[in-house]
């Protein structure tokens, strides 16, 4: 058993860190703010943080538009039109897995993209969390350059 782990695990360890374009810092600062969005739209803070799956990219869209590739540590800030219904979907091994959130207009919403491990490469899933466990995430973080998808 134990050589199967190592077996398993040592690609993981020996591979890189990935990496994502990222937006200057100061327009990174300023998302962190965590201001109001604007009016009639509410904020998606889409995060990833800490070490697990270094080496993976995975793609985030909001209801159907790529938000981005993410990478460990890194953020992405997108408003949406509030007071509706919003998928967000990340891509996994087999499969898109997807969110649905309701945003009300004028608030921050945080959602996190764990990744997990699957039968050949690690996947990815998404969960809302609470607002000050969202801004403590992403005040650590770096926000990426929204647009670049792999597919």
């Amino acid at each position: 058993m134990n050589k199967f782990v190592t077996v398993l695990f040592v690609p993981f360890l020996l591979a890189g860190c990935a990496s994502v374009p990222k937006e200057n810092a100061q327009q990174s600062q300023l998302a962190k703010q965590f201001n109001p969005p604007s009016n009639g739209n509410a904020a998606l803070y889409i995060y990833r943080s800490g070490v697990i799956g270094a080496a993976l990219k995975k793609d985030v869209w909001v209801d159907d538009k790529c938000i981005g590739e993410t990478a460990p540590n890194i953020f992405f800030y997108e408003e949406v039109r509030g007071d509706m219904e919003h998928k967000i979907s990340t891509e996994s091994e087999f499969s898109p897995n997807d969110l649905s959130l309701y945003t009300e207009s004028g608030k921050n919403y945080f959602v996190r993209q764990y990744i997990k491990i699957g039968v050949f490469v690690g996947g990815a899933g998404l969960e809302l969390i609470d607002e000050a466990n969202g801004k403590a995430e992403v005040e650590k973080l770096e926000m990426a350059t929204k647009g670049h998808c792999s597919k």
